[in-house]
């Protein structure tokens, strides 16, 4: 049976989820066979398994950092908030139903066999399996029947690494009222305490080190830096959202922040781009100067459909595509381009009806059936100049969506031909003036070759030269950032202390 350790945090956002990753790439590095677990994860960005199931994409991104292949065991339970439905409960891959947070609370004894079978599957494989919390365990009103932190470190017999987030203020406070908040037998539990997120000069941290684990009596395993890595965040809490990406980039991207955008990970392999300015806006104004607008996935069409409408977007969109402006829908962006979006039955929201922005021929309309699946296929279209030298290039994704979408014309132009056998679906579209573009498939920009010709193409249409491609793919480029933060763990913790934390050797 695997060793294990777990990382819980202070609050959401401390770090725990690139703490994790950074753990299993240093096991790995000592060769071993490591895996990531979180018994419940709530997030919007999900990714589908080569088995068709889904689990949150902070798992995806430390089972990738372990060098192993992600499958559903490690994320067990997701939750995906949907507004006032709730949040669609995903159990073991497959959607179980929509619940209110009194009824998640009510089904959560349920789900306490669950996750620890599904902890045991991974631990009869691996040689450790580090274990992310979620939020902080000291939330009082919360830890009767709590499944994913010091209520699961109970089920396991872990012992936890406390950390805190310095950049945030009040670090000291917050790692002190955490632990002091905690029942007498789980404060045992709390092996170590762990700072990240530090700028400045150690040496003048150094007195309140000490002095907190004199107060507490838990050494502290390290304090990490504060260092910018290009990594697959859990949430929309990501620092990526909060403003542009301050680039000097010839291309203006602005992508649509949705109240209920999933998936924006989609977006981080545009960052390998040095010639893309990248930025997130909330008003129509910031539409101003875009050369590539997107419409990103959402976890309630209907309901960001509305606020596209309430806050002016239609008309400003409007008036880019028909000024010759580049727009694209992801997923539940490629719905809202089309000229309904219906959820009769109340798949995803309470409403049961909207238009869509009518700027292709399709309308959509929600069923409780979910589509998960990776994907292949090759693009078919290149006579337009935004899509030139494009035809024949293989493409991969993956699909995480409710809803069927049906073709309201036959005029229609399908850029993108499935290789999946049996694929009726429609799966990307175009505008008869190739200016927009509406696709299903997560991922797409992970496709070097074609967003490379997207760039250059778009480059070309404003004058500008062409560049060249990034000499590594996106997945290498994630592998880099992987061992740069191994690197930064295996310099500033206690390299002794962690692995006798987690009963493991060769650290002498």
């Amino acid at each position: 049976m695997a060793k294990n350790l777990m990382v819980q945090g202070t609050g959401s956002s401390v770090g725990k989820s690139v703490i994790v990753a950074g753990l299993c790439r240093l096991f790995k590095r000592q060769g071993l066979k490591a895996a990531p677990f979180k018994a419940q994860n709530m997030a919007l960005n999900s990714y589908v398994t080569a088995d068709g199931l889904e689990m949150g994409r902070a798992q995806v991104f430390q089972a990738e950092a372990a060098g192993i292949k992600p499958q559903v065991s490690m994320n067990p339970v997701l939750l995906k908030p949907s507004g006032e439905m709730g949040s669609q409960v995903i159990l073991k891959g497959r959607p179980k139903d929509n619940m209110t947070a009194e009824e998640y609370y009510n089904f959560k004894p349920e789900l306490k066999d669950i996750v620890k079978a599904e902890y045991e599957k991974l631990a009869e494989k691996f040689d450790v399996i580090v274990i992310e919390g979620a939020g902080s365990p000291a939330e009082i009103n919360l830890q009767e029947n709590d499944i994913v932190n010091m209520g699961f470190a109970r089920m396991v017999e872990a012992p936890v690494l406390l950390a805190g987030d310095i950049d945030r203020g009040g670090v000291f406070a917050s790692l002190y009222g955490t632990v002091e908040l905690l029942p007498p037998a789980d404060k045992k539990r709390v092996k170590a305490l762990l700072i990240n997120k530090f700028r400045g000069d150690k040496k003048l941290l150094q007195p309140g080190l000490k002095e907190l684990e004199e107060m507490l009596g838990i050494p502290f395993l390290g304090v990490l830096p504060y260092q910018e890595m290009a990594l697959d965040d859990e949430d929309s809490l990501s620092e990526r959202l909060q403003s542009s990406s301050n680039k000097s980039g010839d291309i203006k991207v602005k992508i649509i922040l949705l109240p209920h955008i999933s998936n924006f990970t989609d977006f981080n392999p545009l960052e390998m781009y040095d010639d893309l300015d990248i930025e997130y806006i909330r008003e129509p104004a910031g539409l101003e100067g875009a050369d590539l607008v997107i419409i990103p996935g959402s976890k309630n069409t209907l309901g960001d459909r509305v606020f596209l409408q309430q806050k002016g977007f239609d008309s400003r969109l409007n008036e880019y595509v028909s000024q010759g402006g580049v727009l694209i829908g992801i997923c539940g962006g490629f719905q809202m381009l089309g000229e309904e979006l219906n959820d009769p039955k109340g798949a995803e929201s309470n409403l049961k009806s909207v238009p869509g922005l009518g700027l292709l021929p399709i309308k959509t309309t929600m069923t409780a059936e979910k589509k998960t699946v990776q994907v292949n296929g090759t693009w078919q279209h290149e006579d337009s100049k935004l899509f030139k030298d494009m035809a024949g290039l293989e493409l991969s994704g993956y699909e995480i969506h409710m809803g069927k979408t049906s073709l309201t014309s036959t005029k229609v132009k399908e850029p993108l031909k499935s290789l999946e056998p049996g694929e009726q679906e429609v799966i990307a579209l175009l505008n008869q003036q190739n200016n927009v573009l509406g696709t299903y498939w997560h991922g797409i920009f992970e496709n070097k070759d074609w967003t490379t010709c997207l760039v250059n193409n778009l480059r070309a249409s404003l004058g500008l030269s062409e560049i060249t491609a990034p000499e590594q793919s996106y997945q290498e480029f994630k592998e880099q950032e992987y061992d740069k933060l191994a690197d930064m763990l295996e310099e500033h913790l206690d390299q002794k202390l962690l692995y006798s934390i987690a009963g493991l050797k060769g650290m002498d």
